[in-house]
């Protein structure tokens, strides 16, 4: 609760003179300056959680990023807060130009880092950390002048009526903590689907402005020179013009923003309750390309090559009942019914959204066959982890991990020794796993780690992988990474309960592309395989 007037210990000196001279009664312009800083708090959340939003989208490694953002913003509330003790004596002016300044900065800030990602990120060199730079100076920016704000809200709620430090102070953090409580929920549930980043973003920054500028030019006006009145107010529509116009030209700007980075056949963009879905090309016998969160899951003319690298040596053996955990987009279910002996197959998808396109958008439905109008196709929605935890006196014959890349921290708890665990306990006797495991070549330690947990929960391991993938899979945000000169390749892990080791065999199956790209080089590194009479294929079996 916010406590009622309480006066000051006798012999402390105010830091004003007089007190402020309103237009209101003390009681009510008291609530108003807590009511703004509810607001005030609620706008510097959601510009801390945009800032880490963008930055695990576009950069990825969401840890990283969340920490950096976090860590910066806090150092800089620190050194803003005492930066502001200069402005005290001007507290309404210096508070709304702090506003109006943040309003601008938070605000701009999502359109500004998307754009240097967008048109500077794929320069390579010094340019490739633009966007980390740029991500930092932000953190820093905004931090400053978030904590700058509350100096300057304690001087105002003390010039409208004197109290002690320490009942100002739990006032004003109590309206403060719970207006970052708004906020936080604010984002992921109202500003995020129904806006979009760079939308709640420029709102935010509207609201920002127009409720410092209310506080200072309504309630506090009498403490301002007319000069300062008229700077504050201009400066106020200044920005409220800027934000207009960054509103107004946001869709055009996010639409020569994907362009720039998925390419010119962008189709589809749309921000589901769990991911950004992106399609580009499907129609017109352009390849498809399927970007989840900004991530390449699906890379045009390779996608068969992986899907049927990852099924088919699985399904060598015994397969009537089939498990897919992910694999929403239906490509690997495709592979599955090519076996016209399966029986029964399962999709546990997380995403509603993208079973939903892999029905009914043609280019993606074209691609994976209709898969999902089989009828021996069942599809539920549900975390992977959570729905092996419930999943009784089930058993099949093959389980396919199709799911994210080990590499973003957001998916470790699927290649951990419990999901693996579970996973057992769901396979028949004779049964098989399969998981992705990530590129052998570029990161080794994740896929020896992959292979290492699988051991740990009770599993024979046969590692392999594809080789000579299309270069194109370094397009969108990864490609701010080396990826346009690392080798490529993709690392699955077909695995069996018990100590031994399933032998690799494809049966009676061909891969639809047979190539030497890459063989040489992974020849270096690893024992090539014949396997079941191919002379060459993209399954190359690495030394163990």
């Amino acid at each position: 609760m916010i406590e009622p007037h309480a006066p000051a210990p006798p012999g402390v000196p105010p830091s004003w003179t007089s007190p402020a001279r309103l237009p209101v009664r003390p009681g009510t312009g008291r609530l108003l300056v807590l009511a703004c800083v509810f607001v005030c708090a609620a706008c510097g959340l959601v510009y801390e959680l945009e800032l880490v939003a963008f930055a695990s989208y576009l950069i990825g490694d969401s840890v990283t990023q969340a920490s950096v953002v976090l860590s910066v913003m806090v150092f800089a509330m620190g050194i803003g807060s005492l930066a502001a003790k200069r402005l005290r004596c001007h507290a309404a002016a210096g508070f709304g130009a702090v506003e109006a300044a943040l309003a601008l900065v938070g605000g701009c800030s999502a359109m500004a880092l998307y754009a240097v990602f967008a048109w500077t990120a794929g320069w390579g060199g010094l340019w490739a950390a633009g966007p980390r730079c740029l991500l930092v100076a932000f953190s820093l920016a905004i931090g400053l002048l978030i904590g700058a704000e509350v100096p300057l809200l304690m001087e105002l709620i003390q010039r409208i009526r004197r109290q002690d430090a320490g009942g100002a102070v739990a006032d004003l953090f109590a309206a403060d903590y719970v207006g970052a409580l708004v906020g936080g929920l604010a984002f992921p549930f109202l500003l995020l689907p129904f806006l979009g980043q760079l939308a709640g973003a420029l709102l935010t920054g509207t609201v920002n402005v127009v409720a410092g500028g209310a506080l200072v030019l309504g309630l506090f006006r009498r403490d301002l020179g007319r000069r300062a009145r008229w700077a504050l107010s201009l400066a106020g529509l200044a920005v409220l013009g800027v934000l207009a116009c960054a509103a107004a030209l946001a869709g055009d700007f996010e639409r020569a923003a994907r362009h720039a980075v998925y390419g010119t056949d962008v189709r589809v963009a749309v921000q589901t309750d769990v991911q950004e879905i992106v399609l580009a090309g499907g129609t017109r016998g352009r390849p498809l390309d399927l970007f989840l969160d900004g991530r390449l899951r699906v890379g045009g003319r390779d996608e068969r090559r992986y899907h049927e690298a990852l099924v088919h040596p699985a399904l060598a053996g015994p397969h009537p009942r089939v498990l897919i955990l992910g694999g929403g987009d239906g490509l690997a279910a495709r592979e599955v019914l090519r076996h016209r002996d399966v029986r029964r197959l399962d999709v546990v998808e997380l995403d509603p959204g993208l079973v939903a396109l892999a029905r009914r958008d043609p280019g993606l439905a074209a691609v994976n066959a209709h898969a999902f109008a089989d009828p021996r196709v069942h599809v539920t929605t549900a975390d992977a982890l959570a729905w092996l935890r419930g999943a009784r006196g089930r058993t099949y014959d093959v389980v396919i991990a199709d799911l994210p890349d080990p590499g973003i921290t957001a998916s470790a708890k699927l290649y951990s020794q419990e999901f693996y665990g579970l996973a057992r306990r769901v396979l028949a006797p004779h049964g098989r796993l399969v998981v992705h495991a990530g590129p052998v070549t570029t990161r080794p330690r994740a896929y020896w780690t992959v292979a290492a947990t699988l051991r740990a929960a009770g599993f024979g391991v046969s590692p392999y992988r594809v080789t000579g993938h299309d270069s194109r899979f370094a397009a969108g945000p990864d490609r701010s990474t080396d990826a346009f000169r690392s080798p490529h390749d993709w690392g699955f892990l077909l695995a069996a309960p018990g100590r031994t080791p399933p032998p690799l065999r494809l049966g009676s199956w061909r891969p639809a592309t047979l190539t030497r790209s890459g063989l040489a080089a992974a020849a270096r590194a690893a024992d090539r395989t014949r396997i079941d009479g191919l002379r060459e294929s993209t399954l190359v079996h690495p030394r163990y």
